[in-house]
């Protein structure tokens, strides 16, 4: 068995709700602060053996301590409405240094997270992540929802306040989920399981910046306190949010009038973000990746907040 659980707490009708990191590191914060917030305690971990380096050595009084590797953890909280299982990955298991999971470890990875939840008593679970989307800056980023069921994506749409994918702009009704928050969602509804995955939007040409984007987690945040039925604090997140859109503004600022004008017509309500067009796509290139190339780093003074991971 490639995972330990430490305690069988014999939760009522659970669900699970996962992250792992990806971009903007939009559901890993957004999961991690919700294990934060209500005190939820360790249930066990997925063994990384099989499926990471570590990431360093730990020495203590000059003495091997032990090798760290990312950690992929589950907590659970008993809650008056829905009890929750969570479960939050530093890094997802991959080949040839990609992002995203892929390959043999991924299924691996996602059949653990499978197993424990079947052996929790779990039928549902949720993925979270990002949903990149012709969006500005300035407008909160929208919770899109995807589902194994209508009837899943209906609830899931109507307790959490979420757009359905197909109603953001996505091409044909279709769009592609990455990682193991797509194949986590496949593998759960060949096992029965009902899944739904809620992304938290950001801007395309931020989806490529080197540092997390709160705002939209704290979306997605607002969204699952909905669902489990429990308050979230108005201040969370508050501080991480004012780091990174003090950044943001700054990289804003630098956009030529030109381009500023024309991004800025993603901020009008009666036009709502499309899809990312052939024509869109090849503007920001051509107009907004130097930027990002040329960002300050923190050893020039600049402070992007630090991206947030489980304990």
């Amino acid at each position: 068995m490639s995972f330990i659980l430490n305690d069988h707490p014999g939760l009522k009708d659970p669900v699970m709700i996962s992250s792992w990191s990806g971009i903007g590191n939009i559901g890993l914060i957004a999961v991690d602060t919700l294990i934060d917030q209500l005190n939820a305690e360790e249930l066990g971990e997925i063994k990384p053996w099989n499926f990471f380096d570590p990431q360093k050595a730990v020495f203590k009084d000059g003495l091997l301590h032990e090798l760290e590797f990312p950690k992929s953890k589950f907590y659970y909280n008993r809650l008056p409405e829905k009890d929750t299982v969570f479960f939050v990955g530093e890094e997802q298991p991959g080949q040839m240094e990609k992002m995203y999971a892929s390959g043999e470890k991924a299924y691996e990875m996602a059949r653990l997270v499978l197993d424990v939840a079947e052996k929790t008593g779990i039928k549902r679970i949720y993925t979270s992540g990002a949903c990149v989307t012709t969006s500005h800056h300035h407008i909160k980023p929208k919770v899109v929802a995807v589902a194994s069921s209508e009837q899943l994506l209906e609830e899931t749409c109507r307790i959490a306040q979420a757009h359905p994918m197909s109603k953001i702009g996505s091409e044909g009704g279709e769009g592609v989920i990455t990682g193991l928050n797509g194949l986590l969602l496949s593998m759960a509804k060949k096992r029965g399981m009902e899944a739904a995955c809620l992304m938290g939007e950001i801007p395309d040409w931020l989806s490529r910046a080197p540092f997390p984007y709160p705002k939209a987690s704290l979306s997605v945040i607002e969204a699952f306190a909905k669902i489990i039925d429990v308050p979230v604090s108005a201040t969370i997140l508050e501080q991480k949010i004012e780091e990174i859109d003090k950044v943001v503004e700054k990289l804003y600022e630098k956009f030529p009038d030109k381009v500023k004008e024309q991004y800025d017509e993603r901020k009008s309500e009666l036009q709502p973000p499309g899809p990312i067009t052939k024509e869109e796509a090849e503007w920001m290139k051509a107009h907004l990746d130097d930027f990002l190339q040329n960002l300050p780093n923190k050893e020039d003074g600049e402070d992007y907040g630090d991206d947030q991971k489980p304990t």
